[in-house]
């Protein structure tokens, strides 16, 4: 075998010897030095990705707190109405409580079952059918009737709630379990209407029986689009294996909250004709469900957290069906007890851990408190408990651990956000109470898409979250320039978000040739938002209320028994035919009724015309 030189060609063609690919090769150090640029280069890339991850989490987040801040002070001045003008017409009934409190069930139990079983189910239904007693056959009819978007009948919906109701009734506020031999209890947190994130977990973790006991933590409905389908499985595993299936109540089994992120509107855009009387029953429902679980003496769970004030023997004894989260108690029977109660429930639904000890109000939220390491620490050593399970609070990776591994978030939702926001997760208790965590994330799309990709798209959706919440604070201005750092200042007092603003700048603002920002807002930019945005949530809310039988349209009765109120609390004295002719005003259409786009745009026709004056003025 003989040698020769090694031949090879360059990117013309043109033939190598071996000395003369050498010096074409780069020198280690090159090399090395390449390496090292590249590194930093990726380095920089990925820290780049996770800060702008980390302010769109902290822009959702934000954005979702300031709503719920937002619903409470909504609630707040109910609570006020009901404090200070209990009885508008002397000898007849309570007004504002019949327009603030419609969970109120006209029906005993008996009526209620004599009218679901006078509903006619047609022969046309291809939907699941149910009797009680529940069956496994009757879930997995469910089960596959949901896969295939098919809905479960009016008559059977009031009676899957009536049946949840009767068994609710009987169950203690704090549930206690064991955990069986050789065998775990999964745990999950928010679902939100997400029905996929349900299902997915019942495939990776199996079906509820009494080998797979389950533990649901607090918020089931609102925000996503299968609510309904959501708490019709839940209730009706809980139907069919008591002992084996608890409901822990969230801040969001709530009416006034079912109102504002929509678990209201689906309802009757589901049942268009028994939907009223099913709403009535679901609050019911809600009401009784319990406020906390305890597994084996040592791990409490709860939706929220705690507080200083928390006293589980306490919380053990009240009527939890009679307090309501949604405002504040009016004092009818005894105030400083009724306030007590209060107090202990909604710190157990809205609290939010902290990283610095002591315990104070929860400002962010506007409800609940923030609690410490030290207040988990003595609530825990005070019952003999090791850990506190909650969830509350949508988390990246679907779980989180705090004060030193005796607290732990769980969220269930995925793609909570936006698709590809977070994972969602479930704990497994075995009898060693040592947690096992279980992450997921359902996609159609998030497995195609890059993490640049991914980044984008929650990004771009934060950002238009962002805009949405400025435009509703905009106010005619004189036209001008302003630094940046004033722009940063002004919204950071306006809109009330702790948010980089200086980072977020250039996807909100264009900056001048100065340097400056230019402030100049159009005429008609403003009304757009004022017709679009401003106030739109908090006014759909009134206008639910106000809409007491759901229908979409407020009557001229509906208008007139709720301005007697608004008139009452202003101090001001209009009579029938000047209420009447401000609906007619209202009703544009002039169908007889008022529909929410008109209700919208009279609120938006005062605001012009209140603008206009200030600036006559």
């Amino acid at each position: 075998m003989g040698c020769g030189t090694s031949v090879t060609t360059d990117n013309k063609g043109k033939r190598l010897t071996t000395d003369q690919m050498a010096k074409k090769t780069p020198s280690p150090a090159l090399a090395m030095k390449a390496a090292i640029l590249i590194q930093r280069w990726y380095r920089r890339y990925i820290a780049r990705l996770e800060m702008r991850q980390r302010y769109t989490w902290n822009i959702f987040q934000s954005i979702e707190y300031a709503g719920e801040q937002d619903q409470l002070q909504l609630s707040s001045f109910f609570s006020f109405m009901l404090d200070n003008f209990t009885q508008l017409n002397g000898n007849g009934p309570d007004l504002i409580s019949h327009l603030l409190d419609p969970v109120v069930d006209p029906w005993s139990d008996r009526e209620r079952q004599t009218m679901y079983e006078q509903i006619t189910v047609p022969e046309s239904y291809s939907g699941p059918h149910l009797t009680f007693p529940l069956t496994v056959s009757h879930t997995n009819a469910l089960l596959s009737a949901f896969k295939e978007q098919q809905p479960l009948h009016g008559r059977y919906m009031l009676q899957l709630l009536h049946q949840t109701k009767k068994l609710l009734k009987q169950m203690p506020n704090v549930i206690h379990l064991s955990t069986p031999y050789a065998k775990e209890i999964t745990i999950c947190g928010d679902l939100h209407g997400r029905l996929d994130d349900l299902l997915l977990i019942f495939y990776k973790n199996g079906l509820p029986s009494a080998e797979t006991p389950y533990v649901f933590n607090g918020d089931f409905v609102d925000r996503g689009k299968k609510s309904v389908e959501i708490i019709i499985l839940l209730f009706a595993y809980q139907l069919l294996y008591p002992d084996h299936m608890t409901l822990n109540r969230g801040n969001h089994e709530d009416h006034i909250m079912n109102l504002r992120y929509g678990f209201t509107k689906e309802v009757m855009q589901k049942y268009k004709t028994h939907g009223r009387d099913i709403l009535l029953l679901v609050q019911d429902v809600f009401s009784l469900l319990p406020i906390a679980t305890v597994i084996d003496n040592k791990v409490l769970i709860v939706h929220g957290g705690i507080s200083d004030m928390t006293d589980l023997d306490f919380l053990s004894s009240i009527e939890r069906h009679k307090v309501k989260t949604d405002c504040k108690p009016t004092g009818n029977v005894d105030p400083v007890l009724e306030e007590l109660e209060w107090k202990q429930v909604v710190d157990l639904l809205w609290s939010d851990p902290k990283s610095q000890p002591g315990c104070s109000p929860n400002t962010f939220r506007g409800g609940g408190s923030y609690f410490g390491p030290d207040v988990t620490r003595r609530l825990l050593e005070r019952h003999g408990m090791t850990l506190l399970i909650r969830s509350h609070e949508c988390k990246q990776e679907g779980y989180e651990l705090c004060h030193g591994g005796q607290v732990i978030t769980i969220f269930s939702a995925s793609n909570y956000y936006e698709e590809g926001s977070n994972r969602g997760a479930y704990i497994k208790l075995g009898r060693e109470l040592v947690p096992r965590f279980f992450q997921y994330q359902v996609s159609r799309n998030t497995r195609k898409l890059t993490l640049t990709q991914r980044v984008n798209v929650a990004e771009g959706s934060a950002v238009r979250a962002v805009q949405e919440k400025l435009f509703s604070h905009l106010r005619l201005s004189v036209p001008g320039c302003i630094s940046v750092s004033e722009w940063a200042l002004v919204l950071e007092s306006v809109v009330r978000l702790d948010l980089p603003w200086r980072t977020l700048r250039p996807r909100l603002a264009q900056l001048a040739p100065d340097g400056s920002i230019d402030y100049q807002l159009i005429d008609q930019l403003i009304d757009f938002i004022w017709k679009s945005i401003k106030y739109r949530t908090d006014l759909e809310i009134i206008f639910n209320i106000m809409d007491k039988d759901h229908s979409g349209q407020i009557s001229i009765e509906e208008f007139r028994q709720t301005w007697h109120l608004f008139s009452a609390h202003l101090g001001v004295e209009v009579d029938d035919r000047a209420i009447d002719e401000l609906a007619k005003s209202i009703d544009f259409n002039k169908d007889g009724s008022i529909d929410f786009n008109e209700f919208l745009e009279a609120f938006r026709v005062v605001h012009k015309l209140d603008v206009k004056d200030q600036q006559q003025g």
